[in-house]
């Protein structure tokens, strides 16, 4: 059983992970980042800071340099990385998102958003899509915790 996190790098999924890093003794279980990856979407790679204008999209260089993210955070947690379509939408990555919850008998997890919750009938953002499962605590992490403060969300 785990504490998740959906990780995308930012600053909310940063300060998400940090929750969940000091909520994980409450459940007596460990946190794991899992970040979901669109294979070979430059551009989408470009726009979430995991590769920089000139380079292109390569798996191995995105999965690095999100993992040492999450390490930055904290080195004892643990990171695993999921792979979509290139085009894949926001329900497609929430749904990997909550089979992967489910396959690891998640407690809790952790998501980093600036709407979700807001409105969860029909909202299109991952987290609050992810909201919706009712088989494990939710927390959302709405601000952006002072150490990440000048980083892009």
């Amino acid at each position: 059983m785990v504490v998740i996190v959906p990780f995308d790098g930012s600053a909310l999924s940063k300060t998400a992970l940090l929750h969940a890093e000091r909520a994980s003794e409450l459940y007596d279980e460990s946190p794991v980042a899992v970040a979901v990856i669109p294979r070979h979407n430059t551009e989408y790679a470009r726009e979430n800071g995991w590769i920089s204008e000139e380079e292109t999209f390569d798996e191995e260089t995105v999965v690095s340099h999100l993992r040492e993210q999450v390490a930055a955070v904290d080195p004892d947690i643990d990171f695993e990385h999921l792979l979509v379509d290139r085009y894949a939408s926001s329900g497609t990555i929430s749904s990997r998102i909550r089979r992967f919850a489910r396959n690891r008998g998640t407690v809790a997890i952790f998501i980093g958003s600036e709407n979700a919750g807001h409105s969860m009938i029909g909202t299109t953002s991952v987290g609050g899509r992810v909201a919706f499962e009712g088989a494990y605590d939710i927390a959302i992490i709405r601000n952006v915790h002072p150490e990440f403060a000048g980083e892009e969300s």
